[in-house]
């Protein structure tokens, strides 16, 4: 359950957009709040545009996807095919599992009106009449926050049958989903949607856009990119694009967990804070007596970062530049050029009192578990890299257990339906590049002849000479 820090101030280099009423004083999520505050006034603005005029905006906008891909929202929109004669639909994806996020339940809990006004936009310009908010199991408070703001928001007329007069029909239903991480990739959700096991498709033929739901146009966006449409309606593409960086527009919400001072959430413009604002400024620092080590900035599934790193950049004209772990902008562009990446927002935060090999063992065990075991490198490989760590962390591993699990990653790697496949091996294969001494330092050489388990054990009596 969430605990509210009514009247929390925003810290001074915050912009908030989304967050504008997490933790504010005063404020609840009932309809009544929200139209006291101007809540749907967005949504009038809109209703009397053309639907393609939003979408242009949405694209003017430069909107970045915030669940972790990153991918263009208004362009993503254009891929519904324009000679569709079948019923389009949108998909809000609240299945909010990647560790180290925790940014959409806020918005779920505390400001569930604001994701209603932005999804009925987002319907009336891509033409979906159905839409689904499709979230996860461990939020059960916010599914009944949401039922209700749904019920709320069909008293007034804002959803249902001839929306505020214009002739337009929408529905919005919740769909709760039954706790796994699998449900976070779109087709996967879209699978689970449809009452059957939650096994991605394959891309192609099997793009959302084009053959989604029920085979059907459908959009998949993520609760905060579906808040910020409202936004920009307000604003107009244009003058929204002018905050953030360049390619990098807007604000996003970063999520800051682990060895800081002071964890929580930080709405900013997108790339125009660096790491040190965001750790030292902001944050605190870290712990007393202690000093940062690395960084894993999007989620576990992006790629660790050292704390004394130094990277190559390509400047626009054709030049390189050097840069410091401690000056990257925190944006999409910068944090990929720099072997990593946005994802989610998941800033996760290890000081020098933290053991890799415990951080990579606790990441395996995460996605052994949730591997949903269609595709065999994952389903085989996510377990066997697990154990390999169960052993590193025993003191039971040798050397070569380090260059195993290494390959093991890479065979993972690219070889999957989906990019669980990627979100599984990307942190071994970071971790072991960056740390491989730390991790050879818990191996004992004279384990490489030593049975792995006691079934293993057991089986080498068939291999003694008789």
């Amino acid at each position: 359950m969430i605990t509210y820090q009514a009247g929390k101030q925003p810290d001074p280099r915050e912009h908030r957009l989304i967050f504008k009423n997490v933790d504010r004083e005063g404020w609840d999520p009932s309809i009544d709040c929200y139209l006291r505050d101007g809540g749907y006034e967005d949504l009038r603005k809109a209703i009397a545009m053309e639907p393609k005029a939003i979408t242009e905006e949405v694209k003017k906008s430069g909107l970045r996807g915030r669940g972790g891909a990153g991918f263009p929202t208004g362009l993503k929109w254009t891929f519904i095919p324009p000679n569709n004669t079948k019923p389009v639909y949108l998909i809000c994806n609240a299945d909010e599992s990647e560790p180290g996020t925790f940014k959409d339940r806020y918005i779920l809990h505390q400001d569930p009106h604001q994701l209603i006004e932005g999804m009925v936009i987002s319907c009336f310009a891509v033409g979906a009449k159905v839409a689904y908010i499709y979230i996860r199991e461990e939020f059960p408070e916010a599914a009944l926050i949401l039922e209700k703001a749904i019920r709320e928001a069909k008293e007034k007329n804002f959803v249902g049958t001839n929306v505020l007069g214009s002739g337009f029909d929408v529905e919005i239903h919740v769909h709760r989903g039954a706790a796994a991480y699998i449900c976070g990739e779109e087709t996967g959700l879209i699978e689970s949607l449809e009452g059957k096991r939650a096994y991605p498709r394959i891309k192609p033929p099997y793009f959302p856009a084009v053959l989604g739901l029920y085979m059907c146009p459908t959009i998949v966006n993520n609760v905060e990119s579906l808040c910020h449409v409202k936004h920009i309606v307000r604003m107009g593409g244009d003058e929204y694009a002018k905050l953030g960086v360049a390619r990098n527009t807007g604000t996003r919400i970063l999520c800051v967990s682990g060895d800081v001072k002071k964890p929580g959430y930080f709405e900013v413009e997108v790339g125009k804070i660096t790491m040190r604002e965001l750790l030292y400024d902001m944050c605190g620092g870290p712990k007393d007596g202690r000093s940062f080590k690395a960084v894993i900035p999007g989620g576990s599934s992006s790629k660790i970062l050292r704390c004394d790193e130094k990277f190559t950049l390509k400047n626009p004209d054709g030049t390189s530049r050097e840069l410091g772990f401690w000056d990257i902008p925190m944006d999409f562009d910068s944090l990929a050029a720099c072997g990593s990446m946005a994802g989610s927002g998941g800033v996760i935060v290890l000081d020098d009192t933290r053991k890799i090999s415990w951080i990579l063992n606790n990441i395996n065990t995460f996605y052994a578990h949730e591997s949903c075991g269609q595709c065999t490198p994952c389903r085989e490989g996510s377990m066997w890299m697990k154990k390999i760590s169960d052993r590193l962390v025993a003191g039971e591993a040798s050397p070569k257990d380090v260059a195993t699990l290494e390959s093991v990653a890479y065979q993972i790697d690219g070889r999957t339906i989906c990019a669980f496949g990627e979100a599984a091996s990307w942190p071994v294969e970071a971790i072991i590049a960056k740390f491989r001494e730390e991790l050879i330092a818990d191996t004992r050489p004279e384990n490489e002849d030593a049975p792995h388990n006691p079934e293993a054990e057991a089986q080498r009596r068939f291999l003694q000479p008789a």
